[in-house]
């Protein structure tokens, strides 16, 4: 044990050194992009606490099996909470909302079984953050090793990121995403920015660093119910108000249809007050929209919302709504946190989606996945569902990524990603239109999103 807390202490008097608080300081910018200050956290393998401190937790606890690691934590950060422990011997009585083990798989003798352990220190919304080396870099690691380049390491696990996925498979976690960081772990001005930020996204395979954000697997389906609001932003839609109260089922513990109508030219806001009185059975909300777009009309009526689940249905009825329940089931399953509507999996009725619209759908999810490390076939489908508890978030963190959508589904869908929710598609089929016409112009709203692709790719790729 003496040599062993001996060994750690000279790996710690490196990373003092400039190398290696380069290299730590690129670690802090991916770990504070990952997790939200104000997060309940603990870190295994604290070492000095720097890292837990850098994402400004509002609890913290490090553990580590050093004493004099642990002193000089505890001197450095006294705001956070310190435990001496071995990682399979620490326990607690309360839930981390996020679970760090930065640069530690690989010293592991048992990876499973601490993955296991920490299990017990989730509840089903954790996060589990780790960090561990690519194999692709063992020779050169090995090499700055030798030259007193690198921090000393013990005999290391060597570990794929299919390893690491079927690790956490066998221990209970399911991968929400997968990313890599750092081309160029070297403080080199000019090249290393060049390097890391800009050329290291496009070639993933080469970067030093394997980072995955993994959550709990969810266990068998309990009989959980929830509230539900559905979502309708109306304009120029008064043919299909009607109809869309008579489709849409009642879900859950309730489902109160909330119509905000958006600046219409027919007489969308009159239909929608006379469907209002005809049907009081149904919980049936109407508001008139005050900002521009469908995305603030969304953010008006979530903000009049009252359901635990939030839906987003278009006016126009392309997706059935009578489709909703299988939204309702996916989300309350625990599957998925954000379930994203796809209309590019079943075969389109006729005029349903024209050529080159169909092309560009997918051309923008190829990038939309590749920003927001989950696959998503279909980002333009109007049918979006979230808890209402994880929009307050997504909008309290809305400063990050700023104004920039007025379509609404970008903004949630960039939220999700950046707070690690996991997202999943639910195919759908695709209908025609039966009444009026899109509101959507093909080469001006296609441009738009190019422009919100570029602009996305600074927030969520481009940062280190």
């Amino acid at each position: 044990m003496i040599e062993r807390q001996s060994f750690y202490e000279r790996r710690a008097e490196f990373r003092a050194r400039e190398g290696g608080r380069f290299y730590h300081r690129l670690l802090k910018n991916y770990f504070q992009f990952v997790v939200p200050p104000g997060a309940r956290v603990l870190e295994v393998g604290c070492g000095l606490g720097d890292l837990l401190a850098a994402v400004r937790p509002a609890r913290g606890v490090g553990v580590d099996f050093s004493p004099a690691m642990i002193a000089q934590a505890r001197a450095r950060h006294p705001g956070l909470e310190f435990h001496v422990a071995e990682a399979m011997e620490f326990s607690a009585d309360e839930p981390f909302d996020y679970i760090l083990l930065s640069d530690l798989v690989n010293d592991l003798p048992d990876v499973q079984a601490l993955l296991e352990r920490l299990r017990k220190f989730s509840h089903p919304r954790t996060r589990l953050v780790v960090n561990f080396y690519n194999n692709l870099w063992r020779p050169i690691l090995g090499a700055a090793e030798k030259l007193d380049w690198k921090a000393p390491t013990e005999l290391q696990n060597w570990l794929s990121l299919q390893d690491m996925d079927n690790l956490l498979h066998l221990a209970g976690w399911e991968v929400v995403t997968a990313d890599t960081r750092m081309l160029w772990p070297v403080n080199t001005p000019l090249l290393a920015p060049l390097l890391n930020r800009w050329l290291g996204p496009l070639v993933p395979n080469l970067c030093l660093t394997v980072c995955l954000v993994a959550r709990p697997r969810p266990a068998v389906v309990a009989e959980k119910h929830y509230s539900c609001s559905v979502i309708i932003p109306a304009r120029n839609e008064a043919g299909n108000i009607e109809v869309a109260v008579q489709r849409t089922p009642e879900m859950g513990l309730g489902t109160e249809i909330i119509f905000i109508e958006g600046h219409s030219k027919d007489n969308t806001w009159e239909e929608i007050q006379r469907v209002a009185a005809k049907y009081p059975q149904r919980n049936i909300k109407i508001l008139k929209q005050q900002s521009k777009g469908k995305g603030g009309a969304c953010r008006e009526a979530f903000a009049a919302a009252t359901g635990d689940l939030l839906f987003i249905l278009d006016a126009d009825l392309t997706m059935p709504p009578e489709e909703l329940p299988k939204f309702y089931e996916l989300a309350r399953s625990g599957k998925a946190d954000f379930v994203n509507g796809c209309r590019l999996v079943y075969p389109m009725e006729n005029e349903a989606m024209q050529f080159l619209n169909m092309i560009a759908n997918k051309c923008f999810g190829i990038a939309f996945s590749w920003l927001m490390r989950q696959p998503i076939k279909d980002t333009l489908c109007g049918t979006k569902v979230l808890f209402r508890a994880d929009y307050e978030a997504i909008a309290r963190n809305r400063a990050y990524f700023g104004d920039f959508d007025p379509f609404g589904d970008f903004d949630l869908l960039f939220g999700a990603a950046k707070l690690n929710l996991r997202i999943l598609d639910l195919p759908i089929r695709y209908k025609a239109r039966t009444y009026g016409s899109t509101n959507i112009n093909r080469w001006r709203h296609g441009w738009l999103l190019l422009r919100m692709v570029l602009f996305a790719a600074r927030r969520l790729k481009f940062i280190c």
